[in-house]
């Protein structure tokens, strides 16, 4: 019997396949450009990217199934496509900051270039490194990663679970272009408002119980559905009840008691609400500028609490590398196929090595050596440590759900603190901070991506090296054109990026923590209270307070909608286990299930993308209709395919 967390690869290491071709590589190469661009834009106007490890493996299944190539090629095309949307999301989510603060007036298309280029490839060299303890651990579940490899091997058996994969991806796709605002719109995706619970009088007395003052204080709560999202529901479904309810908690912390908390002790949100500004709009701000630091200073913390736990893993994972790598040489080991990274000592030497073209590019910026220095090492050792625990959110909930926005800001508040205590301060420190945050957060995307594609790979029985060598390369041609659609974008949109049509939400919290850090503005209260809590989380051994803080940065809709697929995943196992089921039905029953909710994601995933290439072409399709209340009829449909489904023995 298999045991929890081994994987038997689709592709026995035995067998030989055609793996890392010409024409794998040019197709990926391809993909990864134009969704790049495509993510570009969505990214920039809507705060967030979609992921493209779904698309780009129906597009690789497609082309070399035409071209006659193997699964593995499949497999390399993939994980180089997936480059794009990955590298995409952590250029936008910062180097816009760069022209939204005022210190270019447009964008450098060298410095850029270079910031991407060389974050990119740490990316890569930083996974490498965390390969063998991340990808091997027994307890993270990787749902986006087992929700593709299931797809591509669905595609590759036939009916023999194409069925349960491919008819829930119709079911999905039809959803999302119901719903979708680029789509035939039905319906809206939530329905949302502010609750005010009134106005109450406080009275204030100084220590000898005389009056002092009154004030009068506004409560309230923000409610809302979760987001009427398959892709969502199925990401909780496949992590289970647990992980989905600790992502909820922070949703529930964060929107159900640190948001009404500032607006009753904020007096001055009432004046706010005299001026027109509507109690949802005053909500999602004290979210966006007030609670979302609060999950910025939790992250710090909870990444050091996470990396601190994960150290056996990680050091006896670099020591086995070293040590495989070593007896390799001797001769004395076994070469596995399925086990070949580059090797470890080289990747290590790369990394110390980038020091210096890193330290180049920021001496560039505040022509200060000792500045550069301290900035490139903090860089390196914060991208490093950011790598490892964005590798374990995406092992926990998928690379659609990393909060590689989160972590940056908290290199960027590292590095700030830094820059400012040797005196770098003005456009050179805000130019350098910014920097330090771009090539982290470029390097925490590819991270995070190529993590997920070799957990696909590990899964399908693909080559790591030959993976990691395609990564680079898709890193390399990607970074040398993303600038160009983000220099149009800037230059043909009205306000340009930062305004109100490309709004640009994350690269604008970077403009403004940058700029405030180095000013000395910043309110450094909402940080260290979030350092606080994740530390009194700590002591309370609570389950992950990463994963609690990233459900506090996440909007409530999304954190409560993978906790409802949560719940569906608890009341099938309920269901299961009181029909008496054998062992081998209830191994069947899972793997349908999961075959089933990787249809979910995968469809809703690839419709968008397939939706925002026609925006791009300004191709609009009709809005029939937004009533938000078609929207909750999804729940209902999506539980019961989750639960009654897998219990089926045919569709």
């Amino acid at each position: 019997m298999q045991k929890k967390g081994e994987v038997k690869p689709y592709v026995p290491a035995e067998v030989k396949l055609t793996e890392m071709t010409f024409r794998a590589i040019l197709s990926g190469v391809i993909m990864a450009v134009v969704l790049g661009a495509a993510n570009t834009y969505i990214g920039l106007k809507a705060g967030m990217t979609i992921s493209a490890t779904f698309p780009a493996a129906v597009v690789a299944m497609a082309v070399m199934r035409i071209l006659r190539g193997s699964i593995l090629e499949e497999n390399i095309a993939r994980t180089t496509a997936s480059v794009g949307e990955a590298l995409a999301a952590g250029a936008i989510f910062t180097i816009p900051a760069f022209v939204i603060s005022g210190v270019w007036s447009d964008f450098n298309y060298l410095e850029s270039t270079l910031i991407m280029l060389v974050g990119g490839v740490l990316g890569v060299l930083f996974i490498i490194i965390l390969r063998k303890p991340l990808v091997n651990d027994p307890e993270l579940p990787y749902p986006e990663s087992v929700a593709c490899a299931e797809m591509v091997k669905a595609g590759q058996r036939g009916e023999t679970g194409a069925k349960y994969v491919f008819s829930m991806m119709g079911v999905s796709a039809l959803i999302e272009l119901f719903k979708n605002n680029r789509g035939i719109k039905l319906f809206e995706e939530t329905i949302s408002g502010f609750v005010e619970f009134g106005k109450y009088k406080i009275k204030l007395f100084n220590g000898s119980d005389s009056f002092i003052n009154s004030k009068t204080y506004t409560g309230g709560i923000f409610l809302s559905t979760p987001v009427a999202s398959p892709a969502l529901i199925g990401v909780g479904y496949i992590i289970g009840p647990r992980l989905s309810a600790v992502a909820f908690s922070g949703g529930v912390l964060g929107w159900w008691l640190f948001i009404p908390l500032a607006i009753f002790f904020n007096t001055g949100i009432s004046d706010l609400f005299k001026t027109g500004m509507d109690w949802e709009n005053l909500t999602h701000s004290v979210w966006y500028y007030q609670v979302r630091p609060i999950a910025v200073g939790a992250m710090i913390v909870g990444a050091f609490h996470t990396l601190w736990g994960m150290r056996n893993q990680l050091f006896q994972g670099i020591a086995k590398g070293i040590k495989d790598t070593t007896h390799l040489r001797m001769g004395k080991g076994t070469y596995s196929r399925l086990e070949d990274d580059l090797p470890i000592l080289v990747v290590i030497g790369a990394v110390v090595l980038f020091i210096v073209p890193i330290t180049l590019i920021y001496y560039y910026f505040t022509k200060n050596l000792l500045s550069a220095v301290v900035a490139s090492i903090v860089m390196t050792l914060t991208g490093f440590l950011f790598s490892a625990v964005a590798g374990y959110l995406v092992g926990v909930m998928g690379g659609s759900n990393n909060p590689i926005s989160g972590l940056t800001l908290s290199s960027l508040v590292i590095a700030a603190v830094l820059m400012v205590a040797l005196g770098v301060k003005g456009t050179a420190g805000v130019e350098v901070v910014l920097g330090v945050a771009a090539v982290v957060c470029t390097a925490l995307g590819i991270a995070g991506d190529m993590l997920q594609d070799l957990k696909v790979g590990q899964i399908l029985g693909g080559t790591p090296r030959k993976m990691q060598i395609a990564e680079i390369i898709g890193v390399l041609f990607t970074s040398l054109v993303l600038v160009f659609p983000m220099s149009i974008l800037h230059r043909g949109t009205e306000g340009g990026i930062g305004g109100k049509y490309l709004p640009a939400p994350q690269a604008g919290l970077m403009s403004v923590m940058s700029k405030g850090i180095v000013s000395g503005e910043i309110a450094w209260p909402l940080i260290i209270f979030g350092g606080v809590l994740a530390f009194a989380l700590i002591l309370l051994k609570t389950p992950s307070p990463t994963l609690i803080a990233v459900g506090m940065y996440l909007p409530f809709e999304t954190t409560s909608a993978i906790f409802v697929g949560g719940m569906i995943k608890y009341v099938a196992d309920l269901i299961v286990k009181k029909k008496a089921y054998s062992e081998s039905e209830m191994v069947q029953i899972e793997n349908r299930g999961i075959l089933l909710a990787s249809g979910l994601v995968a469809g809703e995933s690839i419709t968008g993308v397939l939706l925002a290439g026609l925006y791009l072409l300004n191709i609009n399709l009709p809005h029939i209709s937004e009533n938000p209340f078609i929207g909750l009829l999804v729940f209902p449909i999506v539980a019961l395919i989750l639960i009654v489904f897998p219990m089926r023995k045919s569709l």
